[in-house]
């Protein structure tokens, strides 16, 4: 027992006072008492004196035992005595016997504290002994000058063997003694600022490696304290700490691997995860980290087999400091595995290299293996293969500087683990690059050449697919070559995305050009086109039961005639083009959009306008302007003032249609966007002639002698012979079958063009005739005689045309006579 104990420690409860020692006689009697009795039982010392120790107690049966007690060794006992105000106070004393040499009679020495605090005092001495004799929870008291003083560390520091005797053995010392210099120095600092403060930290974690063993991680949770003396001054740190270093591991790889969760996989671009991975990985687990990925991977292709050899591509690097270093292979060089790290990597096997230096030496001296491998700062190095559905796509490449600890056997499960996470990533990046290059592919493959002239038109399309696979495949656009030099401008867009939109989009091109052929009005043709997609619509139904995206597809048909200047066009839900004219102006043309294809219920309005050599028509898919509905109007204003100023600077379709693109476009399109350019031109009046003539016979031999006079004056008359055949039996047809007003031109261009009008709506037939029929061998002759010939109606009736390649005399087979 405590005898000094403070009376504000006695617990709860009134206070009663400290200890009070009492001598007593053999009898029991108080021979004498500290003054301390007089807050113990309200009595002073001199009113205690004289009298029995039964006077004060509640009962006398311990007081009795304690005078007739004999030895040496102190009795323990408990029990009670009576304050002055009636109360009770509960207490505990040691009675220690007195030699009988002592003299003036005393026998007994009794010293008694009140209950409450000696429990208080009992724990606290427990207390403080069962901390010094913990071996998982450490106990360290330091000084004013941060030396030891006590401590409980044994000779096993936390499973790392001591090299010299247990360190409470050896008082003052002082942490730089046992740990590295930078843990210690951080440590010291905490603790001179509890020092100087007086404010406790609580549960710091800090590393804490031994001198002797500084490869080995070391994490400590420490709280600490000041020590005041009874005057309030400090005289020391006591720091009570407790080894976290496997719940730390823990919580590293957990934190490493949700960070790799949430951050990988995030985009389907092979690029920006390799990225990813290396920022995951640096700093917190490595200081150099870099991703070498096959070159088919890159490209979308199969990896196949890796092997020493194999060609690889540096696509991401990582460094701590914000410099990669320059003796490694950078960003982008070519990488070839070797035999050492091939065998392994392909085995699906991590390749642990703890000391570099050690490695080094042990291999001869090559310089690409040291660009591979050995950064001048590194000490350890640790390459995981990237390794997805049985084939390696890559390698993580992971490197620690000499001041961090080496990579260890630990580390190894946590970079394979991070790593197989990371291939996964790069595998569905790659599947959906070759996906994606598939359905591009085919999306341009069914596009027509970029670049097409024609002596009606000089165009350029421009195709931008989209950042996604899902957002190829509706846009398109055509240029198709018509009758009499006259050419067709087509744009179009599917409803919906991918192979579906794209195969969609294939057909309904191929549904135009075969419409176009027929030489229809653009209003007819998109009319056609309508019944087409409702058709479609109905009989071939996706597999969830909706009608496709032909239904609500948009097409816009424009036809040009450069003998006239005549443009005419039609819109199914399409925007109108924007026109600048050959004066410099330019605006959207007037145009009003009919129904999308499918949908029907309104007709198509034609729209016909007169277009001067040198205009410059732009066609778009509704994906250029309208990104929302905010800055739609914006859009097609910037789209407007490109194309003027593009036109402007003189600059070819090609180059409006880029000036265009970029300008309009500030980031990538969620959709495909297709943009078609044609600066029309317009033939020279000396290529053209026509004349008119009245259903007479006699008209035959006249129209023959203009031909062949026009077929001289233009240097033709190699051509003269076929070219009155064939004016001869389309000008007789036409009196015989059609009546007056007949026309006739001819159009010199690339080919030799004959046109011979009628007012007649019935379209001729090409039939064989029989021996013993007098007629019937007219068309059959002009199909031989012509390189193309067909028939288109016109407002008042139709047209008959041929083409013939200029300088070609075919010869006239005699069984059409």
């Amino acid at each position: 027992m405590n005898p000094t104990t403070d009376r504000h420690n006695a617990g709860p409860g009134p206070a009663r006072g400290g200890a009070v020692v009492f001598v007593l006689d053999g009898d029991g009697t108080v021979l004498q008492c500290t003054a301390g009795v007089l807050d113990l039982i309200g009595r002073a010392a001199d009113q205690v004196r004289g009298r029995p120790m039964t006077d004060f107690a509640t009962t006398p049966g311990p007081w009795d035992g304690a005078a007739g007690h004999a030895g040496t060794e102190p009795l323990e006992i408990r029990t009670a005595l009576r304050h002055r105000d009636g109360t009770e106070v509960e207490v505990d004393a040691e009675v220690l016997p007195l030699p009988a040499a002592s003299g003036g009679g005393a026998r007994f020495l009794v010293c008694a504290v009140p209950s409450a605090a000696g429990r208080r005092w009992t724990e606290d001495q427990s207390l403080i002994r069962a901390l010094f004799d913990q071996s998982r929870i450490g106990l360290v008291v330091h000084d004013t000058e941060l030396r030891t003083t006590r401590a409980n560390l044994g000779r096993e520091f936390f499973g790392i063997p001591l090299a010299a005797d247990p360190w409470q053995h050896v008082p003052g010392r002082s942490l730089r003694a046992i740990l590295v210099p930078e843990d210690a120095a951080a440590i010291e600092e905490q603790w001179r600022r509890v020092l100087r403060t007086g404010e406790a930290v609580i549960d710091w974690e800090h590393s804490a490696r031994r001198l002797n063993a500084p490869d080995q991680e070391r994490i400590l949770s420490s709280s600490a304290f000041r020590l005041d003396d009874s005057h309030g001054r400090a005289i020391g740190v006591a720091a009570v700490f407790t080894d976290v270093t496997e719940q730390h591991t823990a919580r590293r790889r957990l934190a490493l691997l949700h960070s790799a969760a949430a951050r990988l996989g995030q985009t389907l671009d092979v690029t920006r995860n390799s990225e990813e991975l290396t920022r995951v990985l640096v700093p917190d687990f490595a200081d150099l980290a870099c991703v070498d990925l096959v070159e088919k991977v890159i490209q979308g292709d199969d990896p196949g087999a890796f092997s020493p050899g194999t060609p690889l591509r540096r696509i991401a690097v990582a460094p701590s400091n914000g410099a990669w270093p320059a003796e490694m292979y950078q960003r982008g060089d070519s990488v070839y595995a070797r035999d050492l790290e091939s065998d392994a990597l392909r085995d699906g096997q991590a390749v642990l290299v703890p000391d570099l230096a050690d490695l080094e030496k042990r291999l001869a001296p090559d310089r690409e293996r040291q660009r591979l491998l050995f950064p001048e700062s590194a000490a350890s190095a640790l390459i995981a293969p990237l390794r997805a559905r049985g084939r390696v796509l890559g390698v993580l490449g992971l490197w620690r500087d000499r001041g961090r600890i080496p990579f260890g056997v630990n580390d190894v499960p946590l970079a394979e683990e991070i790593a197989s996470r990371a291939a996964l990533s790069v595998e569905n990046s790659r599947r959906y690059t070759s996906e994606l290059r598939t359905v591009e592919t085919l999306q341009r493959s069914l596009l027509p050449p970029a670049g097409v002239e024609f002596s009606a038109a000089e165009t350029a399309g421009t195709y931008v697919p989209a950042g996604t696979a899902a957002g190829i495949g509706g846009s398109w656009y055509d240029v198709i070559p018509l009758s009499s030099t006259r050419v067709a401008f087509v744009i179009g867009d599917v409803a919906g995305h991918g192979l579906g939109a794209t195969a969609t989009m294939g057909r309904l091109r191929t549904a135009v050009q075969t419409l176009a052929d027929l030489d229809l009005a653009p209003e007819e043709l998109l009319t056609h086109l309508d019944d087409l997609a409702t058709r479609l619509a109905y009989t071939e139904p996706q597999s969830d039961g909706s009608a496709g995206g032909v239904v609500g597809a948009s097409c816009l048909y424009c036809v040009y005639d450069p003998v006239t200047g005549r443009c005419a066009m039609a819109s199914a839900g399409h925007p109108p083009p924007i026109l600048t004219s050959s004066e410099g102006h330019t605006r959207r043309v007037d145009l009003k959009p009919g129904p999308a294809l499918g949908v029907g219920g309104m007709p198509f309005e034609p729209v016909e306008l007169h277009l001067g050599p040198g205009s410059v028509l732009a066609f778009y898919t509704n994906q250029l302007v309208a990104h929302d509905e905010a800055s739609s109007k914006d859009r097609t204003r910037r789209l407007r003032d490109a194309l003027h100023a593009a036109v402007q600077a003189g600059g070819s379709p090609a180059d409006i249609g880029r000036a265009a693109v970029d300008r309009v476009l500030t980031e990538p399109a969620a959709d495909d966007i297709a943009l078609l350019v044609a600066r029309v031109r317009a033939l020279s009046d000396g290529a053209t002639v026509a004349w008119r003539f009245t259903a007479d016979p006699t008209v035959v031999g006249q129209a023959r002698e203009l031909v062949t006079s026009q077929l001289a004056a233009w240097g033709l008359e190699e051509m003269a012979f076929t070219t009155e055949l064939i004016v001869s039996e389309l000008v007789t047809n036409a009196i015989r079958y059609a009546g007056s007003p007949i026309g006739l031109r001819l159009i010199r261009d690339k080919t030799l063009i004959c046109e011979v009008s009628d007012p007649s709506q019935t379209q001729p037939h090409l039939r064989r005739a029989r021996l013993t029929d007098e007629g019937g061998r007219g068309l059959f002759l002009i199909a031989q005689l012509a390189h193309r010939w067909g028939s288109r109606y016109t407002p008042s009736g139709k047209t008959i045309w041929t083409e013939q390649a200029l300088g070609a005399v075919p010869e006239v087979p005699l069984d059409v006579f």
